[in-house]
């Protein structure tokens, strides 16, 4: 059995990545401004890469992994995801904080 056969979400899993780094640039981004930052915040954190990122197909992917039987798939995915994405989001905190 393969982890990452042809059904693996590559896409659903760059996505969340990808958005996770974003997040970490613009978190670093809004500390700068303080409590008005907030309102940008829910603007572009939770509006825009919230609509971005795909925690519903992230969800469905596993899910589907499951009832087909590919338990080690499903963790391995799920555990990517979500280490991934914090990690992505410490990096792209990192790189916003040393470019300014």
């Amino acid at each position: 059995m393969s982890w990452f056969g042809p059904n693996y979400p590559w896409g659903t899993l760059a996505v969340n990545l990808i958005g996770g780094f974003a997040m970490g640039l613009l978190a670093s981004g809004l500390l700068r401004w303080g409590e008005s930052g907030e309102q940008m915040r829910l603007l572009l954190g939770v509006g825009v890469l919230g609509g971005f990122t795909t925690f519903s197909a992230f969800s469905l992917d596993a899910m589907l992994m499951i009832e087909r039987g590919e338990w080690a798939s499903a963790l391995g995915y799920v555990l990517v995801s979500v280490v991934g994405a914090i990690a992505a989001l410490a990096l792209g905190l990192g790189v916003a904080r040393a470019a300014a």
